[in-house]
């Protein structure tokens, strides 16, 4: 109990020094990580899209070549920067473009090299998501929409996109919580994100450990909170769960498919409908029984 209590104590001297520092970190760290998962699902998004044009041997010789070409660059970059850590990616980018260019490629700004190194590899990983999601979808699909005069483009905007985009949700999230944590690498640049503001404030404090406790507590709380908004969201894009609205479809209701409050189903045998439907068609049988056997006695006089 006496460490946790000087542990405690160690990291209120932390907090009431260095607060503001971790807590500007904190802001750094997510608006690094927000844009850059929207940033690197836009390029996902197109990479994923090209790879999955259709190509077959009635199209012409030029747009096979090309579609080949466009793979083959999609998959060099998928390979290079999903088998590459994120932290040599960034000394590569940060400082190899101006080695190789003579200064001439060069970033003046700190959060732009940043944001490019992470938005670039979080494109990777969503390319391979995006693809997967596309050809999850069932090809009936596509092909149904062709059928009544779609193009490939319409098809992926109105037909495929929208529930690949449902599908590769969870990754989307993952990627954003990866990102938040990932961010960490970025002090190799000298970004002050908030893994930069516990080195800064244990160089200054030599109070490590303490300190790797904020940090562990504010990267756990991030992600925690990320993980419950994006549950919160996929659960909207699920949509209700009451289909209870097709008794207001008049369309469905002439279909006899509708279910109606107080008398159920025409199909359901405990309905009243149905009830009152087998009560009629026994009258109706006794009626014609009656019938019968009273022409019959007639005749019989």
């Amino acid at each position: 109990m006496e460490k946790f209590a000087k542990l405690f104590t160690e990291i209120g001297k932390l907090w009431a020094k260095y607060g503001g520092s971790y807590l500007m970190g904190i802001r750094n760290t997510l608006i690094l990580a927000l844009a850059a998962t929207a940033i690197g699902c836009i390029i996902g998004f197109v990479c994923g899209i090209l790879n999955t044009i259709p190509c077959s041997k009635n199209d012409s010789l030029p747009k096979r070549i090309l579609l080949r070409l466009v793979r083959i660059v999609v998959r060099v970059y998928v390979e290079v920067f999903r088998g590459t850590p994120m932290v040599l990616q960034a000394v590569f980018i940060y400082y190899g473009l101006p080695y190789f260019t003579d200064n001439a490629v060069n970033f003046s700004s700190i959060w732009l090299a940043a944001l490019v190194v992470v938005s670039v590899n979080t494109g990777a990983y969503m390319a391979e998501s995006v693809r997967g999601g596309i050809i999850s979808i069932d090809p009936g699909q596509t092909e149904g929409a062709k059928a009544i005069g779609m193009t490939h483009v319409q098809t992926m905007l109105n037909v495929i996109l929208p529930q690949a985009l449902r599908n590769i949700m969870p990754q989307i999230g993952n990627n954003f919580i990866i990102n938040v944590k990932d961010t960490s690498v970025m002090f190799i640049i000298g970004f002050p994100d908030f893994f930069a503001a516990h080195r800064a404030a244990v160089g200054a404090s030599y109070l490590y450990f303490p300190s790797a406790t904020v940090e562990m507590i504010g990267y756990l709380c991030m992600t925690l909170l990320a993980s419950l908004l994006l549950r919160w969201v996929e659960k909207r894009l699920d949509g209700s769960s009451d289909y209870e609205l097709v008794q207001g479809d008049p369309l469905v209701m002439t279909a006899g498919t509708y279910a109606h409050p107080d008398r159920g189903t025409p199909f359901d045998e405990r309905s009243k409908e149905f009830q009152a439907q087998q009560a009629s068609d026994k009258k109706h049988r006794e009626r014609t029984q009656q019938e019968l056997t009273h022409g019959r006695t007639r005749g019989e006089r």
